[in-house]
Formats: C-alpha cells, structure tokens, sequence
C-alpha cells in the first residue's frame, strides 16, 4: 500500500524530494498496497501554488529591480548580490507569505534531499505531470524528435562563484558518459548520443532515434550532465598528467580518477564533498562523525517575490541517524525541525501524543508509489521447478489472491490506505482502473483451486503443499525492511501464504546483499515498493513490468 509517509517539523519548509531506486527481478508478481484516502493529497496541485505548475517568471517579468541577502553574508568579502545571481533570476512564490531570513534547520541525514537535492536543467513540477525550466531557460525538439536544443539561463554561476557554461555540459557528457575509460559500458540514455555547444549558453544534442522522454531522464537524473569542469579537470587524465593524478588519488583513497569521479556523482545527490562546487541552494561546511554541516550558496540563483535571494535559512545540521527508533524519538519530542525518511507509519499514534506536548506538527503525506509493497519473483531463477512455478500466471495470481489487503490495511495503515495491484498512482494519465483491481480481490477459495489446478497438492496430509513431483516445496522471500512497512507486511503476507497451503518463509538482509545475491540470481524472491509510477519516470522507468537495464548494468562488472 502506497501510504502513509510521514513528516514531522517544527517550523515550516519549502520541500521538493525525489527518490531513485533499484529493481532486480523480471516482473512485479504482487502489489499490496496503494495510496490512502485523505482529503490532502500530497501530489494534488490543490495544496500548492498555481505559480508552481507553469514556468517560474524571472524577475524582469515581475519588475524586481533590486535584490537582497541574508545578513549572514555580510562582511565575507562576496560581490554583491546582484553579481551573484544570474542576469534575469527565476522568482519562486512562498506557500503562503514572504518568508523571513535566519536560522538553523535540524535534520537527520536521510531527510537531505528535502533541502539540498541536486538542481538539474529541468525541474519537475508539483502535480508530476510537467517539465519545467530551472537551470535552463528553454528547450525545443526539432519536428523529428531526433535533436534536442537546450539554452541556459545567463549568468549562473557554481557556489565558487565560477560560471556555469555549456563547457560544464560537455565535459559532464563528452569528457565522462561517453568516455570509454571512464564508462566501459555506456548507459542506454547515451547510447549514440551526440552533443555539441552553440556558444557558452546553448548546446544541441542528437539522438540516433527519436528520443522525447530524454528531457524526463535529464529531470531526474541531473548528476549526469552538470559536473563543473573547472573544479574536475584537475582529476581527469585528459586535461591532467596522470601522474599527478595518481598521487592525489592516493592521498583522497581512491583507486582511480573514475572511482573518484563516480563517487562525485553519486555526491552531487547530496553535496557531501567539502570544496565541491554546487549548484544546490546549500554547500557543506564540514564532516564529522555523526553530522553534515551545510551553510547557504551565496551563489543560489532564485529569488522571492520581494527580491530575497533564496533559500531563507541560513545553515543545515543534519545528524547521521541509522536507526528508525532514534529518528522517532528525537522527532516525537521536538528535537529535530523536520524529520520524514525515517518514521514508520506504525508509529504514527506515537507521533501524534508529540503534538501535544512537544510542539511539533505531524503531517501524513501521501508516498509517490504505486504499491508500498511489491513483490518480485524471480523468473531466472536457478532450480528449474520453481522457474517453471514463477513463471506460471496462475501461480502469481494465486499468491496475489490468497493476501487479505483490507485486513493489512487495518492492522498497518489504521484503514487510511486503499487496497489494491500494483500500477502507476491514481493521478497518472496512464492510470487505467481495472489494472488496480486485477487479482487483487481476498478470496481463498479461488487461490486454492488455482494452486490445485496446477498440481500443488497436499501429497502426505501435513497441511503443505508439495511440488506436482511429489518433492517439498518452499518459498523464501528475503528483502531489505526500508523506506515502507515491509516487515510487518510480509509477516502477514507469509501467513496468508501458509493459509493456503504453501510453506512461505522469510529472511530480512541487508541492501547490500540484496544487490550481490540479485545480480547474481540466487534471490527466489524480493520484496520493493513501486516507485517510478508517475507520468515523469514511469515512461522512461517502467521497470516493474518491462526490465530494461540489468544486463547493461552487469556488463559493466
């Protein structure tokens, strides 16, 4: 069930969160859960501003002639501000009301991305529905769908105060995606790709095909196109003696300048790499054990209303919290000023008494998924009966049958969720309704004679099932217990199993080891929630009913 996502601050933030994610398996088998029924849904454009869901205006539009900055600024020897912003800034409406400069935001590290995550080209707008300008000003295909022209907002600038240019999109693309030294294997989005700069501003890419979902991907994945080249040139053996290199690969413990740069990527999600250069409204201050200590971009290149250079806090704290039952106490008792990656929904009773005493505010979102819980059988698999098993229809559907998803809703989501099959979440235009009904109904009858028909019987009277050969028969789900309430659901999910016959067993592990013994083939069966299900990624992402990347990505070991 795609539910209940909590959020708990004691101050009010402007959010904007993505996740990515990986799936392993060939097909989603059963989805148990969807979106629950509240009146404010957290992807209905309702609850924001109408402003968010057009192109931002620039402060020429709305004739903002003059620009301020956070006190905090003053004295540090920075230009002012009007230098550092771009020539025409985007202006960015409030919530609610202008909002006031100051203050240290409080969070656990997992919560990042609502304050830090990485600017792209494009931004995505609050409804899902639409690609926006952010760093790019404009865009165009040409009749074909074969060339993309992509013009950049003059006068960006990196929180170094260095220039952003079409020079940080070659060498992101040029100089490391289509570099064979650096990408072996080149990603299916870059696969016969082209791209060439106009002047500093705009840049053209060719496709081999007609690609229109390439502006989705750059949407979402912006760490693949804007790594500043100023800043990485001196770790790249095209523009530095790889001598050189080695020697500071040595002293930053990197084995290479790829595994450098790799790991710079991956950064950019999260600006973690102190002297990196950013984009994002924040830049780390320092690392130490247990926390990341951020502090504003003096270079953040959008405005208020009124002028303000954004963002209005001054610094982020963010404590580096593992375990979920820290992350609820420090919340539920007002320590933190937002907390949300990190409180399960069964602790929202828990949450709510906080209100009363700790000053806090709990908020229940609705999670962008299609399903909370998905789960994915393995159709490779390497015992030839249990392949033969997954890879039966009936089979799939009498798994799916045999789970009673009201009762769940009940005990986990407090029958605020909405039973159903896994697909794309209700506002998508892909949305059809009888494929979130399909094989979703409780009915243990028809799962039991689903099973019989296939030869699944009770051979010895034990209340088990064996295989049509007479042999035992096993199910063992193992999956990692994040971001959603697997644990809880798939206790329930294997006593349902075990209702109608079937000996289910299962065994949490750890991502890392969900990933090797994945890739591997050794997983019978996994468990993920359904992300990727709104009309931005589901198109470019549809990896719950059609798989397209694993073999790419193994022939990259």
């Amino acid at each position: 069930m795609q539910s209940l996502s909590l959020s708990v601050s004691r101050s009010q933030f402007l959010l904007s969160c993505f996740c990515l994610v990986v799936s392993f398996f060939c097909l989603v088998l059963i989805s148990i859960f969807t979106k629950p029924t509240q009146a404010a849904e957290a992807n209905n454009p309702a609850n924001y501003p109408s402003a968010w869901l057009e192109p931002a205006k620039t402060a020429s539009q709305l004739d903002i002639t003059s620009f301020s900055q956070s006190s905090i600024l003053e004295g540090k020897g920075l230009p002012p501000v009007e230098q550092r912003l771009p020539d025409d800034p985007p202006v960015i409406v409030p919530v609610d009301s202008i909002g006031n400069y100051g203050g240290i935001a409080h969070i656990i590290a997992d919560d990042r991305g609502m304050f830090i995550a990485a600017e792209g080209l494009f931004t995505i707008s609050p409804d899902l529905k639409t690609i926006l300008p952010n760093l790019a000003e404009s865009w165009s295909y040409n009749d074909e769908g074969d060339q993309l022209t992509v013009t950049l907002r003059k006068g960006l600038k990196w929180s170094d105060g260095h220039p952003l240019t079409t020079e940080d999109i070659l060498f992101s693309v040029n100089d490391l995606q289509l570099n064979t030294n650096f990408m072996p294997v080149t990603l299916p989005n870059f696969i016969g790709l082209e791209l060439h700069a106009i002047d500093s501003w705009s840049f053209v890419i060719n496709f081999p095909d007609p690609d229109p979902f390439f502006i989705n991907y750059v949407a979402q994945s912006p760490e693949y196109f804007l790594l500043p080249k100023h800043y990485f040139r001196e770790y790249h053996p095209d523009y530095t003696d790889p001598n050189l290199i080695a020697e500071r690969m040595e002293e930053l413990g990197f084995s290479s300048w790829s595994a450098f740069m790799t790991t710079s990527m991956q950064k950019r999600l999260f600006p973690d790499l102190v002297n990196h250069p950013t984009l994002s409204s924040f830049k780390i201050e320092s690392l130490s054990p247990g926390l990341y200590s951020y502090q504003r971009n003096p270079y953040y290149f959008k405005v208020d209303p009124s002028g303000q250079q954004l963002p209005y806090i001054d610094a982020i704290e963010a404590q580096d919290v593992r375990e979920n039952e820290v992350a609820v106490a420090k919340a539920s008792t007002g320590q933190l000023d937002f907390a949300g990656v990190r409180l399960p929904t069964q602790d929202i009773p828990l949450l709510k008494l906080g209100e009363q005493g700790s000053g806090i505010k709990v908020n229940i979102w609705n999670r962008l998924h299609g399903s909370d819980l998905s789960i994915q059988a393995n159709m490779n698999y390497g015992d030839g009966q249990k392949r033969e098993l997954f890879s039966d229809v009936r089979f799939r559907r009498a798994l799916s049958m045999a789970i009673n998803r009201d009762e769940m809703n009940e005990i986990i989501y407090f029958g605020r969720g909405t039973p159903r099959q896994v697909t794309v979440v209700p506002g998508s235009d892909y949305f059809e309704p009888e494929f979130a009904t399909a094989w979703a109904q409780y009915d243990v009858e028809a799962a039991n004679l689903l099973l019989d028909e296939i030869g699944l019987h009770d051979v010895n009277g034990d209340g088990v099932r064996e295989l049509p050969d007479g042999s035992p028969l096993t199910l063992t789900v193992e999956y990692v217990d994040t971001e959603t309430p697997k644990q809880v659901s798939m206790e329930l999910v294997v006593s349902y199993w075990n209702d109608v016959g079937l000996d289910a067993r299962q065994r949490l592990i750890d991502r890392e080891l969900q990933y090797s013994r994945a890739i591997s083939g050794e997983l019978e069966m996994t468990v993920w929630h359904a992300d990727r299900t709104t009309d931005i990624l589901f198109p470019i992402n549809p990896d719950f009913w059609a798989p397209r990347k694993l073999a790419a990505s193994l022939a990259m070991w």
